[in-house]
């Protein structure tokens, strides 16, 4: 399938022609006809797998077809963060070239008043999170009431940070009858399941990744500790290693962060740090430059793991093991992105190994482990009885269509 073969305005295919995108991904030509056809539709994709374009080449196509004449919005796209709402914005600006498209942006971090004063001039589309939209809407700075399509991005993500009711509240604004699209990065568990249904009627439903599916394009590896300086050592040898073109370090608090950060700079390897504490300015500043290649390393909360404007990343190394499977997934969706091939590191010292165990019991697979010569570990590490394979009546995702199935069956 091409980009040819989905019914898209010359004008859009001629947009990704000059972004050299020729071949949709598989979310893409999944969900796209779907959209296209009016319907509401729950997605689950792994993180870089071309969601925004999944959402964003119909929205604008709808654009197309019923030009906006009136001075409110037609399109809402709500993003969890504000670093995902400028990356969204940048490519529907990239999408929509050919086109005369307004966007406004509404996040928080910037003057709220300023924002109202954009927002109420005309425009098409508002990209926008939740907490500061709504405070605008209440103040009747922005009037919703004419959207005729919600795209709700990272929904995972919005309900892990409690926006789910502010969601809601700004749905309740908008007149019956709008298309909506909720797309996530898994569909697993039953909180995107009730999310999904308090806004969606009879979506189609396309789980492209399951949530414990690791990207083929990335390679993973288990470097062991035994202390902290040998995994000081095991970390400088990875970036210093000359496939590594450019490295995400994570680590699960901000002032571990900090602390390898300077240990980095004091190694004369040009490393930044980035955590929740810094205002947009400064993180747009330090994605730059990690972006165009002038840090090679950026160490990061995971604040960075979803949001950031973050490409061609060859090494995700995870300094720290995330306590969460959900949070592993999408650290290391970060590298092999589009067409690229990536690596991730975990360097795992003994108090490591339980969140290890979590992670493959969330993958249901076990990690490769890895050894630097030179650098091999002195302690044999005690792991405990791995867990067997996955509960099968731990929760999952069922659809609508699967419970009446269900329910006849038993009838």
């Amino acid at each position: 399938m091409t980009f040819d073969d989905l019914m898209l305005d010359d004008k859009l295919l001629d947009a990704l022609d000059s972004m050299k995108f020729v071949t949709p991904t598989e979310i893409q030509a999944e969900s796209i006809p779907f959209i296209l056809e009016g319907k509401d539709v729950l997605a689950g994709a792994a993180t870089g797998t071309g969601k925004t374009a999944a959402f964003g080449l119909p929205a604008l196509q709808l654009l197309i077809d019923e030009p906006n004449n009136g001075p409110d919005p037609k399109i809402l796209i709500l993003a969890p963060t504000r670093e995902l709402a400028f990356q969204i914005q940048h490519v529907i600006t990239q999408l929509a070239k050919n086109i005369d498209v307004n966007t406004a942006i509404v996040t928080g971090g910037f003057s709220q008043s300023k924002q109202a004063n954009y927002a109420q001039q005309a425009c098409d589309i508002i990209i926008a999170t939740p907490g500061r939209l709504l405070n605008l809407v209440s103040d009747e700075a922005i009037d919703l009431s004419d959207i005729d399509m919600v795209i709700i991005d990272e929904a995972d993500r919005m309900l892990d940070m409690g926006q789910g009711p502010d969601v809601l509240a700004l749905l309740s604004t908008i007149s019956d009858g709008f298309q909506a699209c909720l797309f996530s990065a898994t569909l697993a568990g039953s909180g995107v399941e009730i999310f999904a249904e308090e806004l969606l009627q009879d979506a189609e439903i396309i789980q492209i990744h399951g949530a414990n599916e690791k990207s083929a394009q990335v390679s993973q590896t288990i470097y062991y500790a035994d202390n902290k300086e040998h995994k000081q050592a095991l970390l400088l040898a990875t970036i210093n290693d000359e496939k590594c073109s450019s490295a995400l370090v994570f680590c699960n608090k901000r002032e571990r962060a900090e602390e390898v950060t300077e240990w980095l700079q004091s190694r004369n390897i040009s490393a930044q740090v980035m955590h929740g504490d810094f205002d947009q300015a400064v993180r747009r500043d330090k994605t730059r430059k990690f972006r165009i290649g002038q840090v090679k390393v950026m160490v990061a909360t995971d604040v960075a793991a979803r949001g950031l404007d973050l490409t061609n990343i060859s090494h995700v190394i995870n300094y720290d093991v995330p306590f969460k499977g959900e949070i592993y997934i999408h650290r290391i969706g970060r590298t092999g992105r589009g067409d690229q091939e990536g690596t991730a590191i975990n360097l795992v010292e003994h108090h490591d190994l339980k969140n290890l165990e979590r992670i493959e019991f969330h993958l249901d697979t076990k990690l490769p482990v890895s050894k630097i010569k030179g650098l091999e570990p002195k302690a044999k590490m005690n792991k405990a009885k791995s867990k067997k394979k996955k509960d099968a009546n731990k929760p999952r995702y069922v659809s609508k269509k699967d419970r009446t199935e269900s329910k006849k069956d038993s009838d």
